[in-house]
């Protein structure tokens, strides 16, 4: 062969792989940006397939001389570092994307095999950068290697193994990946030491195989934990209406009285309860209740409220009676959680409250006639620590012009961006400056307050309930 055919053969051979390599750096840049935009549970798979496939595109790259010599001087410096951290870095990161579609215990193995290949890493780059000798520790590297897709092949290859350990929607795709690329990995080490050497084109399709195949099965990963999550939100949607169901449809019209009720869950449903127990048009009962935690749990245990309030309503002009047996009904059920309450009777025809407390907030009471703000606390223990304790009531005289406000520490509880919570300070002060506006003006004034009061990049940090009552 002439000296030109060789060099054009050479040249050819070389932009083949600088198009390979670049092909291999633009999918992984793809990958990365799919990652991004979907921004969904699983990702994490395609984000290391991304980054796996990047750094194979990088090191064919700057393995090429022809490449290499058309960068610029500072980069020509750093190739052959690329090269080597890359080369000790790329077992590493295959073996983070496999992580993210196993389970059990074979997670814990894969983590070992992770840092026992950044150990190697971390030894191999520092001896070159002192030594100059680029391949001291591959050796070691390619052995952990071997045992790495050994391991997975086997995984892969047994079925029982495979619904074990990894979370496949099609094992069959991956496994052909894998298996085409071990046997073209396994031909090239045996052939190697007879003076054999394939193409590199060998090495980058069968790559290209096994990057594919993990790919796919990423993506139907991250389909399928979508339409999990999909059937998830619908679920929640229909029991936040069966939620908001179990809650009074309409107020009760009480003789001199106004009354505003709000409800604002934190998530699709919420612990917050709130009932009325009216008994004609001059006595009613006010009931609210927040449970422990958040979300589905303490959801759960608000529905069973609803249940339970309805069994004791016989003892409705009795706070401290109705929260004891309202306690001892539930405590049975809580299993571990808790639940605070605040029970208010009002009588329009006597001008009498009573008030009683399980754990509760303190009722508000604004004294018209002396422009006063009394905080009413009659605290029994919480729903869930003992099966029947007692609830002391506080009776409570009231005139034209008073104002009553029931609420859960929702209202309190949320923070600014310094970390300071809304507070109790805070509510006192929107109820003392807002006399003028009636119920439903002060609570959506008070909602609105609680609201500015957290930055607008947080979410609600907490499910809320209130209830105004104003006396004509």
């Amino acid at each position: 062969m002439s000296p030109e055919t060789e060099a054009l053969a050479t040249l050819r051979g070389d932009l083949i792989e600088i198009c390979t390599g670049t092909t291999f750096v633009v999918i992984g840049l793809m990958a990365l940006a799919v990652a991004a935009l979907r921004r969904r549970s699983g990702v994490r798979a395609i984000v290391w397939v991304g980054v796996w496939s990047a750094m194979y595109g990088v090191l064919s790259l700057v393995g090429i001389p022809l490449f290499v010599s058309s960068l610029p001087g500072w980069l020509r410096i750093a190739a052959p570092y690329v090269r080597a951290a890359v080369t000790y870095l790329m077992l590493a990161i295959a073996t983070m994307a496999w992580l993210q579609i196993s389970r059990g215990r074979f997670r814990l193995l894969l983590r070992a095999i992770i840092f026992a290949a950044l150990a190697i890493g971390v030894a191999g780059f520092g001896c070159f950068v002192f030594t100059g000798v680029p391949d001291k520790m591959i050796p070691w590297n390619n052995l952990l290697a071997a045992g790495d897709l050994m391991l997975l092949l086997i995984i892969i290859a047994v079925p029982t193994l495979s619904r074990k350990y990894l979370v496949l929607p099609q094992r069959g795709v991956l496994a052909v990946g894998s298996l085409l690329f071990a046997l073209e990995a396994l031909f090239v080490n045996l052939s190697r030491p007879f003076g054999f050497e394939s193409g590199r084109i060998w090495d980058s399709l069968a790559f290209a195989v096994l990057l594919l195949s993990f790919g796919y099965v990423a993506l139907q990963t991250v389909f399928a934990n979508e339409r999990r999550l999909l059937s998830i939100e619908s679920e929640l949607e229909i029991a936040r209406e069966l939620q908001l169901s179990i809650l009074p449809d309409s107020i009760p019209q009480i003789t001199d009285l106004r009354v505003a009720a709000a409800y604002l869950p934190m998530t699709a449903v919420a612990g917050d309860f709130y009932e009325f127990l009216p008994v004609d048009q001059h006595r009613a009962g006010f009931l609210v209740a927040d449970v422990s935690g958040h979300g589905v749990p303490a959801a759960l245990i608000a529905s069973m409220i609803k249940v339970a309030v309805q069994s004791v309503a016989a003892w409705a002009s009795d706070p401290g009676e109705l929260l004891r047996r309202l306690g001892g009904i539930l405590s049975g059920q809580l299993r571990g959680q808790f639940v605070s309450a605040a029970y208010l009777w009002i009588d329009t025809e006597t001008h009498q409250a009573r008030y009683s407390a399980a754990g509760h907030p303190p009722l508000l009471c604004w004294r018209a006639a002396d422009s006063e703000l009394q905080r009413v606390e009659s605290n029994g223990l919480l729903f869930g620590v003992m099966p029947d304790a007692d609830y002391p009531v506080c009776d409570l005289a009231f005139a034209s012009g008073d104002r009553f406000l029931l609420y859960t520490d929702g209202v309190t509880e949320p923070e600014n961006a310094g970390g300071d919570s809304f507070g109790d300070q805070r509510l006192e002060q929107v109820l003392r400056g807002n006399q003028s506006y009636t119920a439903g003006e002060l609570s959506e004034h008070l909602l609105a307050e609680v609201r500015n009061w957290q930055p607008v990049s947080m979410s609600q940090q907490d499910d809320i309930t209130l209830i105004v009552i104003d006396v004509l």
